[in-house]
């Protein structure tokens, strides 16, 4: 029989359909050329070696011809760095300008790769160079939020094949963001505990969802996922804040997140995918509530009417199951 479960920390609910539950391998990709199957060097990719555009260039690492990892302005930015945060007010009409920050994280030289393919340590970099653009962006008085996301796959939302995730640092902090922080607020005050330090210690102790862990991070598939292998990867150490990561720590997760995809990858052939970093907002931390974490999405189904109408999903694939599955798939 069909259940309802509901993530404590989100207070999103799911319909577990276990009638129509199917096994994991039914997921696999249809046949289409692997991430590593592509060439190492694409001359019409923007983000190649050699079509390099220094004006539009903000750091790269090292600092010089060899470079491994860059960051650029994106050339069709979201948000405009120029000008003031200016809000209106007109009946039920607001405004605020359309000020703040659109920045590519280039992750690597080579083309045909992605994290999956990398090594923990280059993946590492790639996540100190995300840090240090936040920590830098974040001393911009009118940005309130940063979030950081890697679409992977034309179904994830990309439309360039060559390894990149993107910084975008906004004048408001979403919606969302407000009402998730507002529930750990709630539960901090009714309990004195975070509700995610309290979902990692019951996590590790049922086990029976946990993909993988390492000193710093633990791996597992939602109790409620709102899809297929929908992952969260947790810091051990209780945190509101991604900028406030160690070097271990991200180190770890270089380590951890590479295992995770790595898992996806063989398993489900090169899946479409969404990682995304949830952070705290920058003026109003919340630090004792609040614990940064980062999550993976694979796009192997679609949201339709009910998901659009309800704002609830439905997850045809038991989390158990999922687990059960990711854990025996190597991730050498």
């Amino acid at each position: 029989m069909p259940e309802l479960r509901q993530n404590l920390a989100t207070k999103q609910w799911v319909i577990i359909a276990t009638e129509r539950a199917g096994r994991p391998q039914q997921f696999l990709e249809a046949y289409r050329p692997l991430t590593e199957e592509h060439p190492e060097h694409d001359p019409s990719c923007p983000f190649c070696p050699g079509n390099e555009e220094p004006e539009n260039e903000i750091v790269r690492v090292p600092a010089d011809a060899e470079w491994q990892v860059r960051v650029v302005s994106n050339k069709y930015p979201a948000l405009r760095k120029e000008g003031e945060r200016v809000r209106s007010f007109d009946g039920v009409y607001r405004r605020i300008s359309g000020v703040g920050h659109h920045e590519v994280v280039i992750e690597s030289p080579r083309h045909n790769l992605c994290p999956a393919l990398d090594t923990p340590q280059h993946l590492s970099t790639t996540l100190q160079t995300l840090q240090s653009r936040c920590c830098e962006l974040a001393q911009d008085p009118r940005i309130e939020h940063i979030i950081c996301f890697q679409n992977h796959g034309e179904h994830a939302g990309t439309s360039v094949l060559h390894p990149h995730s993107q910084i975008i640092a906004l004048p408001v902090v979403p919606y969302e963001v407000r009402m998730r922080a507002e529930e750990a607020r709630r539960y901090f005050d009714d309990t004195g505990t975070c509700v995610f330090c309290q979902m990692l210690r019951d996590e590790l102790q049922a086990a029976e969802r946990i993909i993988a862990e390492n000193a710093s991070f633990v791996a597992f598939i939602l109790y409620a996922a709102l899809s297929p292998f929908h992952t969260w990867i947790v810091p051990r150490r209780h945190e509101a804040s991604f900028l406030r990561a160690s070097a271990a720590e991200l180190a770890d997760l270089g380590d951890i997140l590479r295992r995770i995809l790595r898992k996806l990858y063989c398993g489900l052939r090169d899946p479409d995918y969404n990682y995304i970093i949830r952070t705290a907002p920058l003026r109003d931390p919340g630090d004792e509530y609040l614990h940064w974490y980062l999550t993976v999405v694979p796009r192997v189904t679609r949201a339709a009417g009910f998901e659009l109408g309800s704002g609830m999903f439905i997850n045809t694939t038991l989390p158990e199951r999922a687990a059960i599955f990711l854990r025996s798939v190597r991730d050498e």
